[in-house]
């Protein structure tokens, strides 16, 4: 008789190879009862059942870490936005400040402020009136793919495009 199979130390792929493996030598076999066969088929199903459940729930694991971590970049990128928001305005009520009071340098031992000049910036205060020399023409496409799904579901030749079939695993 055989040792016991640690289940564990198994990989799926090996189980189900198994499990078609006994299948294709239980089809061969003229003389076997059904009952054999049952139990034969059952205990393989079961192994590769169990090392599916447990795959399934380690998928569920990391679905959920990432979930976590997508949470938390979301609330990082919001505590970012809200501290960049926050030192902007502290800039500006300086800036405000500074030229206000007419102290546009300042030193101390930890850093120098100064109003500075910035380059010269081009505003555009009416794109209408802006010579068409100065325009670059440009053409953004988009593919309606609803669209085109009804279409081609419609029974209509769509070049270009085509329906597919796929699968999904669903871990409830």
């Amino acid at each position: 008789m055989n040792a016991p199979v640690n289940l564990s130390s198994l990989r799926l792929f090996d189980i189900a190879d198994d499990y078609l493996n006994a299948l294709e030598a239980l089809a061969e076999m003229d003389d076997l009862p059904p009952e054999a066969i049952a139990d034969t088929l059952e205990g393989l199903a079961g192994a590769f059942e169990s090392k599916a459940a447990h795959i399934a729930a380690y998928i569920r694991t990391l679905e959920a870490e990432a979930a976590a971590i997508e949470d938390a970049r979301q609330a990082m990128e919001r505590r970012e936005s809200a501290l960049q928001r926050h030192a902007m305005r502290l800039r500006d009520y300086l800036k405000t400040e500074m030229e206000r009071t007419g102290l546009t340098r300042m030193k101390n031992a930890w850093l120098t402020l100064r109003i500075q000049a910035n380059p010269l910036s081009v505003v555009i205060e009416d794109e209408t009136m802006v010579p068409e020399r100065f325009k670059q023409p440009v053409t953004t496409i988009k593919l309606l793919k609803s669209e085109i799904g009804k279409a081609l579901k419609a029974g209509e030749a769509v070049f270009g495009a085509r329906l597919q079939t796929s699968t999904r695993l669903v871990i409830q």
